[in-house]
């Protein structure tokens, strides 16, 4: 069997980041065009093919109206 190459955290993260945007009956192409990038971009970010960093992540809960910490909190991260 294949050993995912994310962490536990990280595909939280991915979950969450997923999760919000439906929860917001956002499409990736609406959150792709509030963020100024591609709907690839926001696809690879959600599949873990694009690693996010902390920049981009505060971007997406800019877009989803949560604080980077509760994003955090959420995902079950401290």
């Amino acid at each position: 069997m294949k050993k995912s190459r994310h962490s536990t955290k990280y595909r939280r993260v991915l979950q969450l980041l997923r999760q919000l945007r439906e929860e917001r009956g956002l499409r990736q192409s609406d959150v792709a065009r509030r963020l100024g990038v591609y709907a690839t971009f926001v696809s690879k970010c959600e599949a873990g093919d694009r690693r996010v960093d902390v920049v981009e992540l505060a971007d997406f809960c800019k877009v989803y109206g949560i604080s980077l910490s509760d994003f955090l909190k959420r995902a079950g991260i401290r």
